[in-house]
């Protein structure tokens, strides 16, 4: 990882949450789900193949939001995409 905020994004979307989706460790998944892309951390995320195949699936149905009212103004996914975790890439 890049520092240590990298634990606050999605590994699939790179949307920052509120508490690390996989914990301090980075190894203690939360199991609560993404407002943007909808990945539950932990099942769907587990493992790097998990995560390329989420990403794409999600990118090609049109990046949609699973929660709509958490849209933030002025959002822009190539930049949230930007904070996609190096090793999750």
């Amino acid at each position: 990882m890049r520092n240590k905020n990298e634990i606050y994004f999605c590994r699939v979307c790179g949307l920052e949450q509120l508490d690390p989706p996989w914990g301090d460790d980075g190894k203690s998944a939360t199991f609560d789900i993404c407002d943007c892309c909808g990945v539950e951390f932990g099942y769907e995320d587990a493992t790097l193949s998990g995560i390329k195949r989420y990403r794409e699936k999600w990118l090609t149905n049109g990046a949609k939001w699973n929660i709509t009212k958490s849209i933030p103004d002025n959002w822009m996914l190539h930049q949230q995409l930007k904070n996609i975790p190096e090793d999750y890439l």
